[in-house]
């Protein structure tokens, strides 16, 4: 089960209202989570308003040395009204995640550059970053991307069909034949 609830803090795309919200923990870093970017894509195109979408940060820092400061660059980002922008800009280009192109993908964004290098280099977002983490800890998340549909863990794959199928299971009527 999602221990922390949904809420203000958290990034959601799709109303409070609908009748699934789909969680991923993720890390921009993961081969997995690039993986699954689209699929998620694809549920939300397919889902429309049915469907929530939430995204917090597990970077696995111990296997992936740009997660920390890729998170910490989306929280940024989230700052200057960004963050999906961001979000998807970090999967895309998951091959340079570096800190000066995380500076670069803020400045092609139309962000503040300045305010977001200092604020990557202050580390001004990490406690939010681990804020994410330790909720996913305590959700029972040991690996990217893990997913929670309407605060359930979803324990199956995460190919679009399986998630499709899952989500629909969760509520039934939510998306058409």
């Amino acid at each position: 089960m999602l221990t922390l609830p949904v809420g203000s803090r958290d990034h959601s795309a799709g109303l409070a209202t609908a009748p699934l919200t789909l969680v991923e923990y993720g890390d921009y870093q993961c081969p997995y989570c690039r993986q699954a970017f689209p699929i998620v894509k694809e549920l939300q195109r397919e889902l429309g308003a049915e469907l929530r979408f939430v995204f917090r940060n597990f970077p696995l820092t111990r296997i992936h040395s740009h997660a920390q400061h890729s998170a910490e660059a989306a929280e940024a980002a989230a700052a200057q009204d960004a963050f999906w922008p961001m979000h998807d800009r970090l999967f895309e280009r998951q091959f340079a995640l570096d800190d000066e192109s995380l500076v670069s993908y803020a400045a092609d964004l139309g962000l503040d550059a300045d305010r977001f290098r200092q604020e990557l280099i202050a580390g001004t977002y990490a406690k939010h970053v681990r804020e994410d983490f330790t909720s996913g800890v305590r959700s029972g998340v040991n690996g990217t991307p893990t997913f929670f549909i309407n605060g359930k863990r979803h324990d199956g794959d995460y190919d679009l069909e399986s998630l499709l199928a899952a989500l629909r299971a969760a509520v039934p009527s939510a998306a058409p034949s």
